[in-house]
């Protein structure tokens, strides 16, 4: 964070967050916990000075499935209602260590897993643009609260689009970085790289310097690994496509979604409508999907089955009885996917695609089972604009882009080669300069933007 943008004090920023949590988020539910030492911690980081600490004074929400040490960490499920982590996610240790304050505990699915932001201990997370929609699920809570202005920023986890699809219902950037660039050394698997954690700003420059500052190789994860530090190079080569081929995607938001590669159009050179093969992806990922949460949740199922929501129960479910061979075939799709979106890099800079596959939806609507009009097959296919891309481990950005005339943007998913997260921040934040991107403040939360 350059000097310029940060707070000349810890604490007013912290007590400034604070206020409006606790004046504004009835309307929003987007914390599920705040933390009662957050002023405390300021004023600690203000008599030790900013020097060394690039986020100093960051008021920093974290979704409610990393661990904080001495505050509860529920997962949205009453099962862990009481949980209190002995210690911090390494995430959460590296963005306290660089100056950050954490203010709370954002609103989640239980585990993650629905298309809202619900949960047996907090309400629905409320669209800060308009409070009778739904901030989109997993990381709804993280998203409405940095669109809201209740804190500049939030850490969220990015499974099949987690982050990205909250980012473009509630107007915000939304990262899901290069696979591994963001450590997770306490999973189950090691070498499991679908889900990952994932940043929510107002713009595309805080994102990278909230990158910076919690990047890098840890030890314990194999997967992880550390950033070039070379200069961003220009992006210029733009491809788009509606629905990568197979993605079903809603007629408002296809017409929405050619408005903004008009837009892109009328200032690039190079734009083409083009996309990798991607038949067969989402099986593919339903398949390893099914198996990683089997895998790693059924424990919890055997133990907490009575107290856990349908949707976990019914994911959890799928990986019953799967046979390896259809787990292997499911990386080998998953490999060929890769190659190809290597090779379609090679042609191009950037792939821009639909952010999410819907326009946001009822607050209390219950999960997506059907786009236009059509049944889908189950309750994650309306994710596969975003959850294909997961399989290719290439960062993926979502940002804002407003149709004229209308009062909720979409978000449009900016993806490059993998490795190249800082080039993709400084094209979006070039497109963030243009007509009709970027972040507009809520009119329900404008005293929030002064």
């Amino acid at each position: 964070m350059r000097n310029a943008q940060r707070p000349a004090s810890a604490q007013e920023a912290v007590a400034t967050a604070q206020l409006r949590c606790r004046t504004q988020d009835h309307q929003l539910h987007s914390f599920i916990s705040l933390s009662p030492t957050a002023l405390d911690e300021a004023k600690a980081l203000d008599a030790e000075g900013a020097r060394g600490r690039p986020l100093f004074g960051l008021a920093l929400g974290v979704k409610d499935l990393l661990d904080t040490a001495g505050l509860r960490t529920t997962c949205g499920s009453a099962a862990f209602r009481d949980h209190v982590p002995e210690k911090d996610d390494v995430l959460v240790a590296r963005a306290k260590a660089a100056g950050a304050v954490i203010i709370g505990k954002t609103n989640t699915p239980e585990f993650g897993f629905g298309a809202l932001c619900a949960n047996a201990i907090c309400p629905s997370t409320a669209n800060p643009y308009d409070l009778s929609l739904s901030s989109g699920g997993s990381s709804g809570g993280s998203a409405a609260a940095v669109a809201a202005g209740l804190v500049p920023a939030a850490i969220g986890t990015d499974f099949g689009g987690s982050v990205r699809t909250p980012a473009a219902f509630c107007g915000v950037v939304g990262l899901r970085p290069t696979a591994g660039l963001l450590p997770s050394p306490t999973r189950a698997i090691a070498w499991d790289s679908l889900p990952t954690a994932g940043l929510l700003t107002r713009d595309a420059a805080a994102a990278g310097r909230l990158l910076d500052a919690l990047a890098g190789p840890d030890a314990r994860d194999p997967m992880s690994w550390r950033a070039a530090s070379s200069a961003p190079a220009a992006l210029t080569r733009i491809a788009v496509s509606r629905d990568l081929g197979v993605a079903p995607v809603a007629r408002d938001v296809r017409m929405r979604f050619d408005e903004a590669a008009a837009a892109l159009s009328a200032g690039s050179c190079g734009l083409v409508e083009d996309h990798p093969d991607c038949a067969g992806a989402m099986a593919a990922f339903a398949t390893l999907r099914a198996g990683h949460i089997h895998h790693n949740l059924s424990p919890l199922a055997r133990k907490h089955g009575d107290k856990l929501a349908a949707t976990v129960r019914w994911n959890i479910a799928r990986g019953e009885g799967l046979a390896a061979s259809a787990f292997l075939a499911a990386e080998a799709e998953r490999s060929a996917l890769f190659r190809r979106f290597v090779a379609f890099f090679e042609r191009h800079d950037v792939l821009v695609t639909p952010a999410a596959a819907v326009m946001p939806f009822g607050v209390n609507s219950g999960e997506v089972t059907e786009i236009d009009g059509r049944p889908l097959e189950s309750l994650i296919d309306y994710l596969a604009i975003t959850a294909i891309i997961t399989l290719t481990g290439c960062p993926a950005l979502s940002l804002p882009y407003w149709p004229q005339g209308d009062r909720l943007p979409i978000g449009i998913q900016l993806i490059a080669a993998p490795g190249r997260d800082h080039d993709l921040l400084a094209f979006a934040s070039a497109l963030e300069r243009r007509q009709g991107f970027g972040f507009r403040p809520p009119a329900a939360f404008r005293e929030n933007f002064p």
